[in-house]
Parts: C-alpha cells; structure tokens; sequence
C-alpha cells in the first residue's frame, strides 16, 4: 500500500471522464529548443491511474496513488538509484557516519527553494523530524513511528535528536544503530516540505496545496478526476525537468485506461491487465514497462477477531487458497506464488519454508481441531481497485469465496470506496481482508517490521499480529550491522510468522505499465513509483 503503511485518508470519489484534458497529440505541442522530430519534446504528459491520491503531504499518506503524485512535488536527503535502492545523493549531497553507527551528518546542496519562496536549509530539515517526531499522533503520522519505533519519548524510537550545525549541515544522533536507516530516510514519506507552508496552511489545508523542492510545482486537484503539477522553472538542478508538466488523471477501470492509451488520451498508465498486454505489443504505437517485483499481494486475518484468533483456522484456510490457480487466472504468467511476507529479491528472504500446499483434507482436520469442523461464516474484504500486485481484487476474492466453501466455510465479500476501506482496515474492523505491499526500500526490515511487528498495530500491521519473539529478533536485526546476522534473524522470524499465519501470502507480481512510444526516460522503480524528472516526450 506501498507498502505499505498505510491509513488517514480522503475518498477515491466517482470516475468522471467529462474533463478529460489535452490528448497525447495536443498536449506535446511546445518544443523545448532543441529542433528536430526526435528530439525531446516539452508539454505536459499525461498519467492515467487507477485512484485517485489520498492527500498530498507524503508525511501523512501512505498509499501508492497518492506517492506517484508527491514524489514530483517533493524530495528527500538521499534518495534511491533509478532502479534499484542503492543509496545515492539527494537534497543531502554527502554523508558521513560515526563509528558507532549512531551519528550520521549531513552536508546539504545550497541555494535550493520551496516552492512558496523560502529557504531549504538544515533548519529546515530539524522542522520536519520535529513535526513527526513530537506529534505523537500515529493515525496522521504512522510511517514515521513505523520506520523510527515510534514518536520522541517512546522506548524503541530510534533517533535521539536532528540539529542544525550551520545551515547546510544537520547532524542525526541515534538512540542505537539502525541498518536500514539511510534506506528509510530515502523513503518518499520522509521528504522535506517547506516549513512555512505547513505553519501557513496547517495539516489538513497543506495536504491540498503542498510545497516541496522537486522538479514540478503543484498546480490544482479536481478530486475524482485529474492532478495537475508544472514545472518548477527555479529547479536547483540545471537542465530538469524536461517536461512542462504532468497531469494525473483518474481511470478507475484498467481496461479503460488502455483504451484511453489505444486512443493516445493518455501517455502512460499503470495498472494494465496481464490479459490486456497481447494489445500493447500488437500496437505499434504503444510500448511497455514491466516494474521489477518487490511486493506481495497477501490474503489475511484480523487476527484478534474469532475465529481467526486460532491458529488452526489460520493453517486450514492457507490449506485452501489454491495460488497457482489464481496466477493462472488472473496474472497471465506475471507473478509467482508467494510463501513468504517478503519477495525472493530482497536479502534475508527464507527460501528454506515449505509453503502450505494445496489440501482440503488438511484443511478440515485442522478446522475439526479447532472445533469448527462443520464450517463458519465471515466476511471478506475485496480491494475496490487495482493494485500492482492485486489487477482485480473482487475475482481474486470470488476465487477464494468458491475454495473457503469447500469446507462450510461462508465467506461473504465486503468491500468499500479505496481510502474507507484502507482506514476500516487499518483500524481493525475487518475480520479478514486482501492486502498488499510494494517494498519502500529494498530492506527485508520494511515489510517484516513494518507489517508484521507487533509495535505497529494500529498502522501497517492490519493483521494485528504480535509475537514477542519476532519483535526480539526483528529488533536485534534492525540494530545489527552484519549482514549475514541479520539474513538469520529474519530467516527466524519468518519461520515463526509462516507457523502461525496470520497472512495467506499470494503472490509477487511483475506489474505491467504501458505508454505510447513517444515516452522517453520512463524508468519504472520497484518501490511503485518515481520521479519523472527525466521523462520526456518524442515525436
């Protein structure tokens, strides 16, 4: 969600298709200089999403339709490379970490503005940690007490103090070591935002009108319908952005969306059907993008609400879900079944689990175990949109409703507008629902600790999961610099959590983009979204 992380949230409001914007061909119109037809274009590109963004202060939100808009608007210290999550420079243009890998100072780029007009500097950068840190609100901030354990004060909260040693340095102090923390400060939900607009606009106005340093500047929101954002003409890097602007528009329908592709309505779109892609490489006007797998797509279970509060129901329904069937069915070769919380492509992954076969037998001795032997009732939660890891939420839940019923078990399917149905969940009100995450940073820590620890119940972790010997051994990774340490501590930790369920993880999928061939640049991140400073439109 991504991941997620996820939670506070305003509506995905009904598809309205009547302001539709400039076509493809009409918004590409003004050229940068350069000459030539194949040289690169300005004018606004336009991105058709499946969602509309929950808000627009990447500190608040959690979900990926609203990250694919702020990572235009904002930036971050350090930030990843253009395909991976290697550490490179960013609003911090060098490093320095103590021996005890419990002060990181940094050195910030110069003569940088928000995009209201004031200075970005080290004070700058204190304001935002003092804004997370001390709010003490985890409903509004949960990625930060997620990644950091918890606010100021709390006793696994990581950093100990942020000051400002002149104004381009600003020096960290940690409680204890991190290993992923330069990981988690690349994260788009830790960007700088413009102090002044915060205090100007306040948390719910800021959400709507936000100021950051990156390479577009926010234009208007028509909610429901289209993000527009142009280009930052003061960007402190020389040369970007290369487009004049980039308009967000909502098509909630993916087959939908890639008829706007087909109809060059749009340049680029997410969310396309693995069905659909056979209609892309039969166009010689589109192309595609594959984003390299780093999520999973998981079915799981509130794990304080009976009968999911047992363990043998857990198992049993983890004997039932049949994964290969529902890849067949509804990713087209473009995922694999999952048995882990966590993807094979990131480090510390357990290849060594045996996942829980396909078997109805075992699933009714497990269920006569727990004395629910002639079945049950429950509600399911289907996702109301498409995810890069769930294309179609509402057929993958009818796929589990008709396996569940094998044994008695009547699930009713539930679902809700996209930000209701993230809020219930993350509070607790379903009793079992499908879910998923896009991995923020490449660190086995994000989706093991921020999903599934018991310290973040009440914001990522949606199962409710608490198990004092995972939080131990996902703490004592979190602080271990070795690598080959840490690879075994979460080796551990999902072992235990795979014994006792409390997710039915599916699959990890390669989620499919397409584009008219005129995009350029477009490098899709395996984290779910990026920025598109270096994107530009040919002819």
């Amino acid at each position: 969600m991504k991941k997620t992380l996820a939670l506070l949230l305003t509506g995905i409001l009904a598809l309205s298709l009547a302001l539709a914007g400039c076509s493809s061909s009409t918004s590409k119109e003004k050229d940068d200089g350069k000459g030539g037809s194949s040289e690169a274009k300005g004018g606004v590109l336009i991105y058709g999403k499946g969602g509309d963004a929950v808000g627009l202060d990447p500190a608040i939100v959690t979900d990926g339709e609203s990250f694919i808009v702020t990572q235009q608007i904002f930036e971050t210290l350090v930030k990843y490379g253009e395909d991976d999550t290697e550490i490179k420079s960013g609003l911090a243009k060098s490093w320095e970490v103590s021996d005890d890998a419990k002060t990181y100072t940094f050195k910030l780029e110069t003569g940088i503005k928000f995009h209201d007009g004031t200075d970005f500097n080290a004070d700058a950068v204190v304001k935002n940690f003092q804004r997370w840190a001390q709010s003490k609100d985890e409903g509004k901030f949960a990625y930060y007490a997620s990644m950091f354990g918890g606010f100021e004060g709390d006793e696994g909260h990581v950093i100990k103090e942020v000051k400002a040693i002149d104004a381009s340095t600003v020096e960290f102090t940690l409680n204890r070591p991190q290993a992923p923390f330069l990981k988690n400060l690349a994260m788009p939900t830790f960007a700088i935002a413009s102090p002044d607009g915060i205090e100007k606009e306040g948390d719910d106005d800021f959400t709507k009108n936000p100021s950051g340093t990156g390479p577009f500047k926010f234009k208007s929101w028509k909610p429901g319908d289209t993000i527009e954002v142009v280009k930052n003409d003061d960007y402190w890097q020389d040369g970007l952005p290369k487009l004049d602007g980039v308009t967000f528009k909502v098509i909630k329908d993916n087959s939908a969306r890639l008829n706007a592709a087909i109809k060059g309505e749009i340049d680029l779109m997410d969310g396309l059907n693995p069905s659909d892609i056979s209609k892309v490489t039969g166009d010689e006007k589109l192309q595609i993008f594959e984003r390299a797998s780093m999520n999973v797509g998981y079915f799981a279970f509130n794990v304080e609400k009976a009968p999911f509060d047992k363990k043998e129901v857990r198992q049993a329904i983890s004997h039932l879900i049949n994964k290969k069937e529902i890849i067949d069915n509804f990713y087209e070769g473009t995922a694999e079944p999952a048995k882990n919380p966590m993807p094979p492509s990131v480090s510390g992954y357990n290849d060594k689990i045996e996942d829980y076969d396909y078997d109805v037998e075992k699933a009714k001795e497990l269920l006569k175990e727990a004395g629910l032997e002639d079945g049950f009732k429950m509600d399911l939660w289907a996702m109301p949109v498409p995810r890069p890891y769930m294309p179609d939420g509402q057929k993958v839940a009818e796929a589990i409703q008709a396996s569940l019923k094998q044994v008695g078990i009547e699930a009713n399917i539930v679902s809700y507008e996209w930000a209701a149905y993230l809020e219930k969940v993350q509070a607790g009100e379903a009793q079992s629902f499908m879910m998923g995450w896009t991995g923020d940073n490449g660190d086995a820590d994000n989706f093991l600790y921020t999903l599934l620890d018991k310290d973040n119940i009440g914001s990522n972790n949606y199962a409710r999961y608490a198990n004092d010997e995972v939080h131990e051994l996902l703490i004592e990774a979190q602080s271990t610099a070795d690598e080959a340490k840490r690879n075994e501590l979460y080796g551990k930790a999902q072992e235990i959590i795979h014994d006792e369920a409390p997710w039915v993880p599916l699959v990890h999928s390669l989620p499919q983009l397409a584009g008219s061939k005129t995009v350029k640049g477009f490098v899709p991140h395996p984290t779910g979204s990026q920025s598109l400073v270096n994107v530009s439109l040919e002819n």
